[in-house]
């Protein structure tokens, strides 16, 4: 399958889920809370990155681009609108990032969906109960460990491209003609983690570094909800959420 039809699948699947919510305003909301919920742990969890010389843009980059509660329809339809002649225009590793980012989010929605119908289901307790009941009630182990799996090799891409010849200057002089035909937003995505990934790279281990931490400790918290005490993954929440 070529990697635009891959895109537009993907973005599809995303699309089926945004209009369950639409013709469900409660179902909307409550799969808003588990997203923004998710977003204030990744905050909780990665302060120490997000306080870090050497890391802050990466985590940051992480919790704007991957972990947060906005909302990334534009996105998605320029990544559509694009997904064709992205093929043409740009280099295999870019489409390679549109393709992996493409089918993470739509693997987000799917499990964030599935979390948010468990989460109307189960109105009891505060967030934190309520999240490690829906997380069990979803379950799809698998599923986790593949979204984790796809986050890691985004971070791997973002730094693959930052050695690719030429691609910076290229990035730059797409902004107009971007602007111009409405992709703004992407634009921005590519530029930002390109950037993001580059300064960590001229940093000896330190996107080595990064990824190993993220993928260390989302790795335990994967674990911590599918096998530890109910109480204690919902205190554990409770210790690490950053509450706004």
């Amino acid at each position: 399958m070529q990697s635009a039809e891959r895109i537009r699948q993907a973005i599809a699947q995303v699309s089926l889920q945004r209009q369950a919510c639409a013709d469900q305003p409660a179902l909307a909301q409550a799969v808003l809370q588990v997203k923004r919920f998710q977003s204030q742990r990744f905050a909780g969890t990665y302060a120490d990155l997000l306080a870090s010389p050497q890391h802050r843009m990466a985590a940051r980059f992480f919790l704007d681009e991957l972990y947060s509660d906005k909302d990334y329809t534009e996105r998605d339809a320029q990544f559509v609108r694009i997904s064709g002649p992205m093929q043409t225009f740009f280099p295999a590793q870019v489409v390679a990032t549109a393709v992996a980012l493409a089918q993470l989010h739509a693997l987000s929605e799917q499990l964030d969906h599935a979390m948010g119908v468990s989460w109307l289901a189960h109105p009891q307790g505060d967030h934190a109960r309520r999240y490690v009941q829906a997380w069990r009630n979803v379950g799809q182990r698998d599923q986790r460990q593949a979204q984790l799996t796809d986050v890691m090799q985004i971070g791997r891409d973002m730094t693959r491209l930052t050695r690719t010849p030429g691609l910076r200057l290229m990035l730059k002089m797409m902004r107009g003609p971007a602007a111009a035909a409405g992709l703004g937003s992407l634009q921005r995505f590519l530029e930002s983690g390109f950037d993001t990934f580059a300064q960590m790279s001229s940093q000896a281990g330190g996107v080595e570094s990064f990824l190993s931490t993220i993928a260390q400790r989302e790795e335990a918290l994967i674990t911590q909800l599918f096998e530890a005490d109910f109480v204690a993954c919902e205190t554990a929440l409770n210790q690490v959420l950053v509450r706004p």
